[in-house]
């Protein structure tokens, strides 16, 4: 249920920017959406839908990119996705540890028609 009040801020951000550009209307919105940042894409899409509407945004087509979390071996550098039951990295073996790769969460682009 915390995607609903994300949601309104993408709907408010996506409005001034578009206001700021002139926009008659926003077009398409790319959200990034990384899996360990707390947030569903789909429920946002949904909130987006009723949200949206009577704003600039209304009809916009919401893409959102779901970024994967990576692992970083301490040992030699190598950044990795975690294979279920292991945290070993695949190139030297030493287990990795968590980064910030897949916590990301933002509006990465907005496209409006003036």
């Amino acid at each position: 249920m915390h995607e609903f009040p994300i949601t309104e801020q993408i709907v408010k951000i996506v409005t001034n920017k578009a206001k700021e550009g002139n926009a008659r209307k926003v077009t398409r919105i790319t959200l990034v959406v990384g899996e360990y940042s707390g947030f569903i894409g789909e429920s946002i899409q949904m909130y987006f839908d009723i949200i949206s509407k009577g704003t600039l945004a209304d009809g916009a087509t919401l893409e959102i990119e779901n970024v994967k979390p990576k692992l970083k071996c301490p040992a030699c550098g190598e950044y990795f996705f975690r294979k279920p039951l292991s945290f070993a990295c695949p190139k030297c073996g030493q287990d990795g540890e968590p980064t910030s790769i897949g916590k990301e969460f933002y509006v990465k682009n907005i496209e409006i028609e003036t």
